[in-house]
C-alpha cells in the first residue's frame, strides 16, 4: 500500500514522546511533561495540555524548541471567564507547528478576579497584541510584558468588558459626532 493509501495501516506508535512529525498524543504529551501537565485532554481530536500558571513560559519553550514538537508559531492567546468557577479565568494559547502541521491548546486556570499569569512574548513575539487585547477586555495582567497597555478600549475606561461581571446597558455610549458638512451615517 502507498504512504498516502488512507487504508495503510499507521507504523506511528499511539502513544509515547512524539518522534518528529508524528501526531501528537494524551500519553505522549503526559510523559514527556510529567509535572508539568496537570492534565491533557482530547476532544474532537483536538489535544489540550493544561500547565501551572508558574511554568507556562517554561512549557512553551520547550514546545518552541524541542526539535520532536516545533510550535514555532502562537496562532491565538484566548480567555474565558467562568464565574462563578474556580479558578475563574482560563488562558489558552493555541499553538501551531508548521514545519508538521501540528495544532497544540496549552491552558493555563488563573484564580479570580484578579487573574495574573507571566506573559509569553519573550517565546512568540505573535502573543504580543493578543495578550494586551486579553489585558484589555478581560483583566488579565501578563507579567513581563514589554507594552502592556489598552488595545482597543480608550485608557482610562475603568472595567474589563468581556468579564461575566461586567455590567450590561448601564452606560451611555457616545458617538463622535461626524465632521461638518458630511451627513450622519455615511
Amino acid at each position: 500500500m502507498s504512504e498516502l493509501d488512507p487504508e495503510s495501516p499507521s507504523e506511528i506508535p499511539e502513544t509515547g514522546p512524539p518522534v518528529e512529525g508524528q501526531p501528537l498524543s494524551v500519553d505522549g504529551l503526559k510523559l514527556r511533561f510529567g509535572a508539568d501537565a496537570l492534565a491533557v485532554l482530547e476532544f474532537r481530536g483536538e489535544l489540550t495540555l493544561i500547565v501551572p500558571p508558574n511554568r507556562i513560559v517554561d512549557v512553551c519553550r520547550r514546545l518552541r524548541d524541542d526539535p520532536e514538537y516545533r510550535f514555532n508559531l502562537c496562532a491565538d492567546v484566548s480567555a474565558v471567564d467562568h464565574l462563578p468557577r474556580q479558578p475563574r479565568f482560563d488562558v489558552n494559547y493555541h499553538l501551531l507547528s508548521v514545519p508538521d502541521g501540528r495544532r497544540l491548546r496549552v491552558k493555563v486556570m488563573l484564580p479570580g478576579p484578579d487573574p495574573i499569569v507571566e506573559s509569553v512574548t519573550s517565546v512568540w513575539s505573535s502573543a504580543n497584541w493578543l495578550e494586551r487585547e486579553i489585558y484589555d477586555l478581560m483583566g488579565v495582567v501578563f507579567t513581563n510584558h514589554p507594552d502592556l497597555r489598552r488595545i482597543e478600549l480608550p485608557e482610562d475606561w475603568v472595567g474589563h468588558p468581556h468579564r461575566r461581571d461586567y455590567p450590561v446597558g448601564k452606560y451611555a455610549i457616545t458617538f463622535t459626532p461626524p465632521p461638518e458638512g458630511v451627513p450622519p451615517g455615511t
